[in-house]
Order: structure tokens, then sequence, then C-alpha cells
């Protein structure tokens, strides 16, 4: 792509250096992302990097929401959530696999992007609202302490399969997750009923 031509003329431009930049922490990490390295792979100058995204922290946020976004959509587009007799740990747990397995290097990006949240504050706000995001879906089916665990708990299981490199274990996922569940009076792994506790 040409040096000179005029933003107002590449409406996409934006868009690409977000994907160049999701490349670049997928190929190299966040300590391999700059702006420069960004330009780079986006093929645009490295002036409209600093244009559209002031800051790395920026360009990381724009990044962030953008992995996020998928899995957001995926939960909430579930046949289980709106059918009250759907086994919802059972569609969590295959869902968490399907996002495992069908790329694992698409899923340690995910992870490293919102783990970056550690150590860079402007990310915190884009992950929590992640986190939100999932529970307020999945409060269709349950009461809202319940669906951040159940958050929490599908966030454990994945970070652990992706860090110890194991196989993912759809049954020991859905176990858990309707563990969750009963406790919260919900339907548990056999369909019964547990305490208000998580109330």
């Amino acid at each position: 792509m040409a040096a000179g031509t005029g933003r107002r003329y590449d409406p996409d431009r934006r868009q690409r250096i977000i994907d160049a930049a999701i490349r670049v922490v997928g190929a190299k990490g966040i300590a391999g992302l700059s702006h420069r390295s960004a330009a780079a792979e986006a093929d645009v100058p490295l002036g409209s990097t600093t244009y559209h995204f002031a800051t790395l922290d920026d360009l990381l946020v724009a990044a962030l929401s953008q992995v996020n976004a998928a899995f957001e959509e995926t939960v909430a587009a579930s046949p289980a959530l709106a059918d009250p007799r759907a086994d919802l740990a059972g569609a969590l747990a295959r869902l968490l696999g399907e996002f495992l397995g069908a790329d694992r290097g698409r899923a340690e990006l995910e992870y490293e992007l919102y783990l970056a949240a550690l150590r860079r504050p402007a990310l915190r706000p884009v992950a929590a609202q992640w986190c939100e995001s999932v529970a307020a879906a999945l409060s269709a089916r349950t009461d809202p302490v319940t669906a951040r665990a159940l958050v929490a708990a599908m966030d454990g299981i994945g970070l652990q399969v992706l860090l110890t490199g194991a196989a993912y274990d759809e049954a020991y996922a859905r176990e858990v997750l309707g563990r969750l569940l009963a406790g919260s009076g919900g339907p548990g792994p056999s369909g019964g009923s547990g305490s208000d506790a998580a109330r």
C-alpha cells in the first residue's frame, strides 16, 4: 500500500491494524508487539498506527475487545440458554472444548491478551467486561452469582489445559459446571437440586 494513501480513502485500515496486532501477539507474544511491528504486519505506514492508536495499550485494548467478542457471541447464541430443559453444563462444556480444540494457538493468544491485564491496568476494564458479558448471558438460566462462578470455572479449566498441555476432559468440565448449577438450586449433573447457598 502506498504511504501517501489518504486515511479517508482507507476505512478498513484501523481494522487491519487490529488484525495485524493479533497476529503479531500470536507469533511473538505481547513483548513482540509495538506500533512498528503492527504497522509492518498490516503493511501500513507507521503513522497510521499512532493515528488510530495513540498508545500501545490502546491497540491492546482493541485487540482484546475483538478476541473477546467471538466467545461472548458463541455463548450468547447457545440454544441451551433459551431452553430451561437443556443441559446447560453439558452445553458449556462442549463450547469450552470447541474453543480449546478448534485452534489451540488461537486459544493461547486469547488468554495471553486476557492475562496481560495483570500488568496493564488499561486492559482490566475490557477483561472485566468480558466476564460480565458472558455471565449476563448465562443469567438467563441461573442466578447472577452462579453465572459468575460458571465463568470463573470455565476460565480456570481452560487455563489449566493450556498451561499443562493436557487434553481437554469434557466430562470433567461438565461435572464441575454441573455441581455449580446444582449448588444454585438449578439442575446439576444428575438433574437434582442443591441448596440455595450460592444465591
